[in-house]
């Protein structure tokens, strides 16, 4: 065959040229991304030195992950490799976002030593459509917020917006599979709609006692560096801590708001929210939170 065609090459001379196998230069000729130039007399495929260099091509193609397709459409001049470059673009920004949601779910599951029931129902929440989001949120806030007395605070947080975005980093997804999780929860919705009504201004009367524990960072910086400082919540400079952030407040109320707050866990959702949000949240209160109730019952005794 050589010898009738001492410019061409054999389909083997070719793996040799390009370092491919036979197997796949074969499957690559057949699909019509690398043709035969010519056939020998016993119907052998034959190249060329162009050969080569499409092989080359399709090669990096390839190697940047395009379909057989979608080369053979750039190299019969069908389509530009622009044009397939943001098709394929676009198909590997939805495999990345599959893949960090994978990443995410496996990592909660890790974190958690999830049973496979729980691993499957992490799954399910983590790839929900943002539609499903929504109405998993919507549900959850018109049942805890739906009919508070205070219109403007109810309005607010029925367009407080809590999505995932389309990109969503690991960390927000993992935020998301608890936030989920904790809004289903019957238990939990009871007892945050106590606490809120417990918060909401009245028509009137203004904020209650205790509501600003829940909105004001500086309680809780303020009992955090009291902490750091070695005070006891039951001792009297506690005492002097409690006239400072609450004046003549009524203190039963103010404990009353403390500990639903506390039992609803509502700092913990708090920051769940502006995890999924991809905000800054603020530090975990909890034990400054729970140095304020021991403080507010250790001055009721007194």
């Amino acid at each position: 065959m050589d010898d009738e065609r001492p410019d061409m090459l054999t389909i083997g001379w070719l793996a040799r040229r390009t370092g491919l196998p036979v197997r796949t230069l074969r499957f690559w000729s057949d699909e019509g991304a690398v043709p035969p130039v010519a056939r020998s007399a016993g119907g052998y495929r034959l190249y060329d030195a162009g050969s080569v260099a499409r092989v080359e091509l399709v090669r990096t193609l390839r190697e940047l992950g395009l379909g057989l397709d979608h080369v053979c459409r750039v190299l019969s001049g069908r389509t530009t490799v622009a044009e397939a470059a943001e098709v394929h673009v676009a198909a590997l920004d939805a495999q990345i976002r599959a893949l960090k949601v994978s990443r995410a779910v496996l990592s909660t599951v890790a974190k958690r030593d999830s049973t496979l029931e729980e691993t499957a129902l992490m799954n399910r929440l983590a790839r929900l459509s943002a539609a499903e989001r929504k109405q998993i949120i919507d549900e959850f806030k018109e049942e805890v917020f739906g009919d508070l007395d205070d219109p403007r605070l109810r309005d607010r947080i029925r367009t407080y917006s809590i999505e995932l975005p389309d990109d969503p980093t690991p960390e927000q997804v993992d935020a998301w599979i608890e936030l989920a999780e904790l809004v289903r929860d019957p238990g939990f919705r009871a007892r945050l709609r106590t606490w809120m009504e417990l918060n909401a201004p009245v028509p009137g009367q203004g904020r209650p006692p205790g509501a600003s524990i829940w909105w004001a960072r500086k309680i809780a910086q303020t009992v955090a560096e009291v902490r750091k400082g070695g005070i006891a919540p039951e001792g009297p400079a506690a005492a002097e801590v409690l006239s400072e952030l609450f004046g003549d407040a009524d203190r039963t109320a103010v404990l009353r708001s403390l500990e639903a707050g506390i039992e609803a866990r509502a700092d913990h959702y708090r920051r769940l929210v502006a995890r999924v949000r991809g905000q800054a949240s603020s530090p975990d209160a909890t034990k400054e939170l729970e140095w304020l109730a021991r403080a507010l019952r250790a001055a009721d005794q007194t």
